[in-house]
């Protein structure tokens, strides 16, 4: 279901395997289950703010009750779904994350007249609507969410593809060579040997 709403997934079934992922990978949010076997979520959740992951996370538990909740909060976290739950409540919780993490307080962001809508995962140029590919999307909004800021070619690719997925090496090229002719070649800055920028062109 993450996938089909443009969110690369990476799973980790044990505790131990949530707290080594969270301590060694980058990711833009973590969803918690609470009841993972060996290490408890709580547990896991403390390990990572105990050195200094501040990635955003969302305990997804069965667990409503108000101790579970208290439990979860003191431990760092910084939202709480109980199941059963609605698939687009939990969508607009992990959307609203990971753009408030990147410091944007509304919900559309801008940058010149392209307009990310993080809540409806929408992008418009000048009031039109901009139609992406999932890849596409992904290196678009990851952008425009720092826009003026260089983000890193690998930080981009992980934040694109699946661990999994076979990658080639000039694919991030493809797609931002595909952005740029719908959005403008001047608004995506290549930086050598960094990565890309996204940036509102300077009109006379």
């Amino acid at each position: 279901m993450l996938r089909s709403e443009n969110f690369v997934v990476d799973i980790a079934r044990k505790g131990e395997d949530a707290l080594h992922a969270g301590l060694t990978e980058m990711f833009d949010v973590a969803v918690l289950d609470l009841g993972l076997p060996k290490i408890d979520g709580v547990t896991v959740l403390k390990g990572w703010r105990d050195n200094q992951r501040n990635l955003p996370v969302l305990v997804l538990t069965a667990r409503d009750g108000w101790p579970d909740k208290v439990s979860s909060f003191k431990a760092g976290a910084d939202d709480f779904l109980a199941k059963p739950f609605k698939v687009e409540e939990l969508v607009l919780r992990l959307r609203a994350l990971v753009r408030r993490a990147a410091g944007h307080a509304s919900s559309r962001v801008s940058c010149g007249p392209l307009v990310f809508d993080a809540q409806l995962g929408t992008f418009e140029l000048d009031g039109l609507p901009v139609k992406l590919t999932a890849l596409e999307w992904r290196v678009l909004s990851c952008l425009i969410l720092r826009n003026d800021t260089v983000v890193d070619r690998r930080e981009l690719n992980e934040r694109v593809y699946d661990g999994d997925a076979e990658v080639d090496s000039n694919s991030l090229e493809v797609i931002v060579a595909r952005l740029r002719k719908k959005i403008g070649a001047e608004r995506i800055e290549t930086v050598r040997g960094r990565g890309y920028m996204l940036t509102a062109p300077v009109t006379p």
